[in-house]
């Protein structure tokens, strides 16, 4: 029997540069070159692709590895989900707009404000759009409270060490033991921590040096409640139907 370990295609990463101090959530093919990467960046960040050096970053700012190879797969890097790309451009430096206490403000109080005409706000208001809209906003407050109401049932059906399945959009189902509920320092919410039965997961059970549960290597992951359904699946173990 001859097993295969599979990882996502993608990659979600934080893009960071010298050049500015904004930082963008972004999702790449593990299949891009460093070059074409280089292309992707240069358009987010300014930097140029000849003189642009990319370091890859744990979430703490630490340094993992530098894409110094051009020909080389962003996936043949240690380049996991979370981490960041800081993008350095020696031969440009950071604008001076970047600095906000260097840019002179025009500020108005919120009462001078609201009494203007032809601003956005009251534009909105006139037309009864967006938030101004109290139906839409009535019937958004009451879906994110629904949404709320099924997470909160669904997690009392949610015990450690029971089996499940786990639906990601995109992704393959998988199955697994529950080793974990309940919230986590790198997202809101409550989290729903996983032990898959085959190699398919992105830890330990521990993020950043946080340990939430104990498992193999690659065999832990961190889904939404959602995705998450408790029952009778067994573990799938491959050639049963052969003889």
């Amino acid at each position: 029997m001859s097993f295969q370990v599979v990882t996502s295609d993608f990659v979600n990463v934080f893009v960071k540069s010298n050049l500015t101090s904004f930082t963008a959530e972004k999702r790449f093919a593990k299949d891009l070159t460093v070059l074409e990467l280089k292309g992707k960046l240069e358009l987010m960040t300014g930097a140029s692709p000849a003189t642009m050096t990319i370091d890859v970053q744990t979430e703490e700012g630490n340094h993992v590895c530098s894409l110094n190879d051009d020909s080389k797969l962003i996936g043949s890097y240690p380049i996991d989900d979370l981490m960041a790309l800081f993008v350095t451009d020696k031969a440009k430096v950071a604008s001076e707009f970047d600095d906000l206490t260097k840019v002179k403000k025009f500020e108005l109080s919120e009462e001078e404000y609201s009494k203007k005409q032809n601003t956005l706000k009251s534009f909105l208001e006139n037309n009864k759009l967006g938030k101004y809209n109290e139906e839409i906003a009535a019937q958004q407050r009451e879906k994110l409270e629904k949404q709320k109401q099924d997470e909160e049932e669904k997690l009392k059906s949610i015990v450690i060490g029971s089996r499940c399945e786990v639906t990601v959009p995109g992704q393959p189902t998988r199955r697994g033991v529950i080793k974990y509920v309940g919230k986590v320092h790198f997202q809101a919410g409550d989290w729903v921590g996983v032990q898959y039965d085959e190699p398919f997961g992105k830890n330990d059970g521990s993020v950043s040096g946080k340990r939430y549960f104990d498992c193999p290597p690659k065999y832990g992951s961190f889904v939404k409640i959602a995705n998450v359904i408790c029952g009778d699946f067994p573990e799938e173990i491959e050639g049963l139907d052969e003889f």
